[in-house]
Order: structure tokens, then C-alpha cells, then sequence
């Protein structure tokens, strides 16, 4: 029997262990701060700001949308970045992208202060995951949602092979770097990759993050996998779906994330609890 991982009901649980926590900092008068600094008016980043939005605010997170003409220099933008580095009632920094063209947007990036890199972008704290060090620092949102999903599979991953398809910043190369960290013995692939089924067959965890429709498909998978995806894609009909044909693979995996309603809700949670975790440890507060 095929385990359909439900990411909704599992950010359901840690949006509620989130809200505790932010109600124990305000207690102690303190409230996590978010800013997300939005430029130019690009439709899909506006829905994912006002979403993120929304759920900050329910959470009891203080959240601040900072709006930006597409015409801001980058000197601008820098510049409203620092001025967030510099306000302590703001713990976490997050600037949407895309950026319209002409801004550098690792440079703006680089600019926000490691300390309050929500998103777990800056260069500092990604050699940290790579490197696997010690000490409380950010992640990529989107991965680190998918580990916290395959913890709660309660899977022993040590020795098991991973494949992770697709190699982005956001996604791929930090979620490699994760299930290493988890000593999974990890390959890397992507659209290029030659008899690519014939590796993801090897997986034991295969996660998935290419924006290629039903890329994977039922005998790309091996029986009793563990399958995670990211894509977040439309069908020729217009129907949201994934990077997986998930009516093929479902009852071939040993478990799988459905589009919607998987990894989507994961990663919205994981930014609200990595908010409250940059403001506990810039208080020097615990952590749950």
C-alpha cells in the first residue's frame, strides 16, 4: 500500500508548533520580524508574496512587505537591503525573485545580512550545508521542508541511495547536500543526463525538481521508492500537476507527494520556521 505523503496535514502540524513558539518569544517580549522585498510587479511572485504574507501574519510573525517600482537601481536595492540588515526587529530578509532585468540578484543576495538569509541563499550559510558544519545557521526552504517530510516516514536513510533530478540553487545542489548530511549515498542528475531512467531505477529516494511535465514516469522508478516532487507544472489541459506522472508511479512507489498538496505547503511552513529559529537565535533563545 502505496503511502501518499500529505503535505498539507504535515504543515498543518508545523505551522502549530510555529505559532507556539512565536507566542512564547512574544511573552518574553519579543516578536519575529519577516520582510519580503518584492521588485517590479511580476504576477506569480505577487501571489507567492501574499501568500507568505498571510501566513506570517496568522502565525503572529510580524511581516512587512516592502514593494519596489521595477525601475529601482541597484544601488537601491542594496541599500533597502542594509537598511533591513540594520533593524533588529527584523529577523529574517527575503528579496522575491525573479528580479527584473539589469539587477544582479546573487549580488543582492550576498548583500543580506547570513544572520537573517531566510531563504538560506547567501553564500556563507550554503558553504555551510555543503561543508556540513556545526552551529545553527539557514537552509533552502524547499529541501529542508523534504527532509522534515522524510523524517516523518520515519525511513532509515544512512547507506540508502538518493537521486536528486535537477540541480538549481533553490532546489537541487542543496537537497543533494542534505541527504548527504544524512549519510545517503547521493547522485545528481538532471534533463541532460544520458540513461537517465537507469539511474533514478537505483533510488531509494528519488526527488525530483526539474519544471519538465510528467518527466518521470512509472518505469523510470524503483518499485517501493520513496518519490518527491517538486514540479510544479500545468498539463496541456491546464491542470496543475508535477515533474512525476503520478497516476503511473503511485502504486509502484513505496511513497509519493502529490501536486498539488505536497511539497508546495512544505516550503511555505519551513520559511514561517526558519523565521522564528533566526529570531531565537539572534536572541540566544532556545529552539524546539
Amino acid at each position: 500500500m502505496t503511502t501518499i505523503i500529505d503535505g498539507k496535514q504535515l504543515a498543518k502540524e508545523v505551522n502549530a508548533r510555529t505559532k507556539d513558539r512565536v507566542a512564547a518569544l512574544t511573552e518574553r517580549g519579543v516578536t519575529p520580524g519577516l520582510v519580503v522585498i518584492i521588485v517590479g510587479n511580476d504576477p506569480a511572485s505577487a501571489i507567492y508574496v501574499r501568500n507568505k504574507h498571510k501566513k506570517a501574519t496568522q502565525l503572529g510573525i510580524n511581516s512587512i512587505v516592502r514593494e519596489l517600482p521595477a525601475t529601482v537601481s541597484q544601488a537601491e536595492l542594496i541599500a533597502v537591503v542594509r537598511t533591513y540588515n540594520a533593524d533588529p526587529t527584523i529577523h529574517g530578509i527575503l528579496v522575491q525573485s525573479p528580479l527584473p532585468v539589469g539587477l544582479d540578484e546573487q549580488a543582492i543576495v550576498a548583500t543580506i545580512d547570513p544572520a537573517k538569509d531566510v531563504d538560506g541563499f547567501h553564500p556563507v550559510n550554503v558553504g555551510r550545508l555543503f561543508a556540513n558544519l556545526p552551529g545553527k545557521y539557514p537552509v533552502s526552504c524547499t529541501p529542508r521542508g523534504i527532509m522534515t517530510m522524510l523524517d516523518s516516514l520515519h525511513l532509515h536513510l544512512r547507506g540508502k541511495r538518493a537521486v536528486v533530478v535537477g540541480r538549481s540553487r533553490i532546489v537541487g545542489r542543496p537537497m543533494a547536500a542534505m541527504l548527504i548530511n544524512a549519510d545517503m549515498t547521493v547522485s545528481v542528475a538532471h534533463v541532460y543526463t544520458k540513461k537517465l531512467s537507469e539511474l533514478t531505477r537505483e533510488a531509494d529516494v528519488l526527488v525530483v525538481a526539474t519544471g519538465v511535465t510528467h518527466l518521470i514516469k512509472r518505469n523510470d522508478v524503483k518499485p517501493g521508492a520513496v518519490v518527491i516532487d517538486v514540479g510544479m507544472d500545468r498539463d496541456e489541459n491546464g491542470k496543475l500537476t508535477g515533474d512525476v506522472d503520478f497516476d503511473g508511479v503511485v502504486d509502484r512507489a513505496g511513497a509519493i507527494t502529490p501536486v498539488p498538496g505536497g511539497v508546495g505547503p512544505m516550503t511555505i511552513a519551513t520559511l514561517m520556521q526558519q523565521t522564528v529559529d533566526l529570531c531565537e537565535w539572534s536572541e540566544q533563545l532556545g529552539n524546539d
